[in-house]
């Protein structure tokens, strides 16, 4: 039986956040993409290889072995990018009710790739557009603007999912949203996989979306309060198959358990990505 895809819904880069606020969710094509972070696609994906070294994911309650991951967290504001010091991933389970209330300490991102000038774009522009549709506004009527001085707490997540046990889950709880405030999902690379499909529903209402991102450096944006989202099961169209995805949240006033930090050697410091 063929496998039935549905395209996804594209739309331009001018202005993304107004398309947010409108539909709760918007989807760039890869070269859209490249124009709203202010890079070329060569440079996006030049990122690519990265995802071939990623380490086993061992914090699947499900026992799986499918998903491969690193993370990284950031603070975004006024257009500079900072890396803070290396940290657990936390979630409540009223957000994740399969790995929620665990700290989840995943391997950290490559220095090599967080440098590259691609990478600081890309966060830089997920933070503008988080500023422009939820930060709060100064002035009054037509003259009011995004407050530029409100920092964006980001944390990365590059994943591989793959075909090892017959099956991969991309996103094992199930149909959720991350308790931030925008949600990145960026299509990096499928390979030799079916399924996969993006699905995203209204929290509050009847709408949704079902769709399959194909081409590298797509992109799904989500406004995290109003959209519920998941992806199905991948399988193998051969012997194997994976598929690669960066996912980055925005946040704003800290990081989800801002409690949970590592301890740092004595002296050390967190310095601004050049």
């Amino acid at each position: 039986m063929a496998q039935v895809t549905f395209s996804p819904p594209f739309s331009s880069a001018d202005d993304v956040a107004g398309q947010l606020r409108q539909s709760g969710y918007v989807v760039l094509p890869p070269d859209e993409v490249a124009r709203w972070a202010g890079c070329e696609l060569a440079d996006l994906m030049a990122l690519n290889g990265d995802w071939n070294a990623l380490p086993p994911d061992d914090f699947l309650k499900d026992g799986g072995r499918y998903r491969r991951r690193r993370h990284a967290c950031f603070v975004v504001a006024g257009g500079q990018v900072q890396q803070v010091p290396h940290r657990a991933h936390w979630q409540p389970v009223e957000y994740n009710a399969l790995h929620g209330g665990m700290e989840r300490w995943f391997a950290p991102m490559e220095p090599a790739t967080v440098a590259r000038a691609a990478w600081q774009q890309l966060l830089a522009a997920l933070a503008g557009v988080a500023q422009a549709t939820f930060a709060p506004h100064a002035g009054a009527g037509d003259s009011a603007v995004p407050d530029a001085t409100q920092p964006w707490y980001v944390e990365a997540h590059q994943f591989r999912i793959d075909t090892t046990d017959g099956i991969g889950r991309p996103t094992p709880e199930g149909a959720h949203r991350d308790g931030v405030d925008l949600v990145a999902v960026f299509l990096v690379g499928r390979e030799g996989v079916k399924g996969g499909e993006t699905r995203v529903f209204e929290a509050n209402g009847p709408s949704g979306q079902r769709f399959t991102l194909t081409e590298p450096w797509s992109l799904l944006l989500l406004d995290d309060a109003r959209m519920i989202h998941e992806s199905t099961p991948i399988q193998p169209l051969g012997e194997s198959g994976h598929r690669d995805t960066l996912v980055v949240t925005c946040r704003r006033g800290n990081f989800q358990g801002a409690d949970v930090v590592a301890p740092q050697p004595q002296g050390a410091t967190t310095a601004p990505l050049a």
